[in-house]
C-alpha cells in the first residue's frame, strides 16, 4: 500500500454547494461568424440536456445507496457535472471515455472543446444573472512541487473560470486551512470546514462550488408561520415550524405518478419545484427531464393554503462508489490515464466529495426581513396544499430548466 502511494500521486474532487452564493465571471467575446454560434447553441444544448438527465441519474444512484436510505438528500448535480467536466479536460484514452459517457457526452457529436466552451458560456450566463444571487466556478489547488500542464490549467481558467493555488501539501494542516477558508468565503460560510484531514501524497485538489441566494418573489408572513406536525413515515411525526400563505400559486396535478407540484418563483430567473407525491418510490423512479418540462409548460395558477415547513439541512456525500456504478471506473484506480495533468507523474483520483447546504424560511433560501403579506379573503372552497410528509425539491433555471440543487426531505428536524 505504502510502495503504491509512492508510485502514483491522489487527486481529490470536492463539490460544494451553497444555496447562498458563487463566484466570479470573467467574460469573454462571442465568435463572428452565425455558423460559429450555430454550432456553439447546439453544443450547449447538448450539454444542457446531459447534464438534465446526469443529475436524475444520480439522484436515483443517492436514493438507492444504502448511506442515503431513509435520510434527506440534497446535492448539485450542476457543480457535479462542472467539476467531472473539468477534470476529463486532463483525462486521455479510456479514462476520457468513461467520463464523457458517465456524464451523458456523446463522443460523436461532442469534442472535449465544445465541452468546455459549453460550460463557458453556461458559467457566464449563471454569473451574469446577478452578482448576488449566484455564483459558480472552481478553485484548483497544487502542490508546489507538482508542475500541471500549462494547458490543463489554462483551460480550467478560461472555461471553467478556476482560480489557482500553490500549496505544500506536506504541511497537511496548514493546507487544509489554506483550502477551509477559501471554501468558507466562497460560500459565504455555510461550508466552513471541508477538510478534515490531508493525505500527503496529494498533489492536487479540484474544488467545484455553487453558491445560490435565493428570495422569494412573494415571501411568506413570518407572523402566519405556526408549530405543526410533519410525518416522517407511519411511526414518526415531528414538530415543524410551518409557513403558511394563501394566495394564488402555479401548480399541476400529475396523474400518471399521482404528485401534486408546486411552483415557487425565486426574484431572478430561477424557481423551486415542490413535488408532492402519493408514492415516493413511485415518483423518484419514474421523474426525468421530460416531467419538469411539462410541469413548467402546462402549470396552472389557482389559489391555494399552502403550508411548508421551515427547514435547514446539510448534506456530505462520498461518491466514488456511485460514479463507478456509473461507468467512471478507471479514474479512480492504477489505470487511470490523467496525463493532461501532467505527463511526468502517474495520477490517480482518490476521491469525489459532495456537500450541499439548504435553508428554507420565509423570506426564501436565506435570512432576511420578509415584507408584509395580507391574507386573502374569500367565501369559496380554498383548497389546501400541505406539505407535512416526504416531498422532493428542485432548484431549476426557468429557460433551459437546468436543475442547479435536487433532494428530498424525509424529515426537515435533521
Amino acid at each position: 500500500m505504502k510502495k503504491f502511494a509512492m508510485m502514483r500521486a491522489t487527486l481529490c474532487i470536492w463539490i460544494l454547494s451553497a444555496v447562498v452564493c458563487v463566484g466570479r465571471g470573467h467574460h469573454h467575446e462571442g465568435h463572428d461568424q452565425d455558423t460559429a454560434l450555430d454550432s456553439s447553441a447546439d453544443s450547449v444544448s447538448l450539454v444542457t440536456s446531459a447534464n438534465k438527465e446526469f443529475a436524475y441519474r444520480m439522484y436515483k444512484k443517492l436514493a438507492a445507496h444504502a448511506e442515503s436510505q431513509g435520510k434527506n438528500i440534497f446535492f448539485s448535480p450542476a457543480s457535479l457535472s462542472i467539476a467531472l467536466a473539468a477534470l476529463s479536460v486532463g483525462a486521455r484514452g479510456e479514462t476520457h471515455r468513461q467520463l464523457f459517457s458517465g456524464l451523458g457526452f456523446n463522443s460523436s457529436l461532442l469534442t472535449q472543446t465544445d465541452v468546455d466552451q459549453s460550460f463557458r458560456t453556461l458559467l457566464q450566463r449563471a454569473n451574469k444573472t446577478s452578482q448576488e444571487d449566484i455564483s459558480e466556478g472552481t478553485a484548483v489547488f497544487v502542490d508546489n512541487r507538482f508542475k500541471p500542464q500549462p494547458e490543463f490549467l489554462d483551460v480550467l481558467k478560461q472555461s471553467y473560470f478556476a482560480d489557482g493555488f500553490e500549496v505544500d501539501f506536506t504541511k497537511t494542516t496548514d493546507s487544509a486551512d489554506t483550502i477551509n477558508k477559501y471554501v468558507e468565503e466562497k460560500t459565504n460560510g455555510k461550508i466552513d470546514k471541508l477538510v478534515e484531514s490531508l493525505d500527503p501524497s496529494t498533489v492536487m485538489y479540484l474544488v467545484s462550488y455553487i453558491f445560490y441566494k435565493g428570495k422569494w418573489a412573494t415571501p411568506f408572513n413570518p407572523k402566519l408561520t405556526k408549530k405543526g406536525m410533519f410525518t416522517v413515515d407511519e411511526s414518526t411525526k415531528v414538530p415543524v415550524q410551518m409557513m403558511n400563505m394563501e394566495q394564488e400559486f402555479d401548480t399541476y396535478y400529475d396523474q400518471a405518478i399521482n404528485t401534486s407540484v408546486l411552483h415557487l418563483p425565486f426574484n431572478n430567473s430561477y424557481s423551486m419545484l415542490l413535488l408532492l407525491p402519493d408514492d415516493m418510490a413511485t415518483l423518484e423512479n419514474d421523474i426525468c427531464p421530460n416531467h419538469v418540462t411539462k410541469w413548467l409548460k402546462g402549470k396552472v395558477s389557482r389559489t391555494y393554503d399552502v403550508y411548508i415547513p421551515k427547514f435547514s439541512i446539510k448534506t456530505s456525500y462520498s461518491l466514488k462508489d456511485m460514479l463507478i456504478e456509473m461507468g467512471m471506473t478507471d479514474m479512480f484506480s492504477g489505470r487511470a490515464d490523467l496525463s493532461g495533468i501532467s505527463e511526468g507523474r502517474e495520477l490517480l483520483v482518490s476521491e469525489v466529495v459532495q456537500e450541499a447546504a439548504l435553508d428554507v424560511d420565509e423570506a426564501g433560501a436565506t435570512a432576511a426581513a420578509a415584507t408584509g403579506i395580507h391574507r386573502l379573503l374569500s367565501f369559496r372552497h380554498i383548497p389546501v396544499l400541505k406539505f407535512n410528509r416526504p416531498f422532493m425539491v428542485l432548484i431549476t433555471e426557468h429557460t433551459t430548466e437546468n436543475i442547479l440543487f435536487m433532494g428530498k426531505i424525509i424529515n426537515p428536524n435533521i
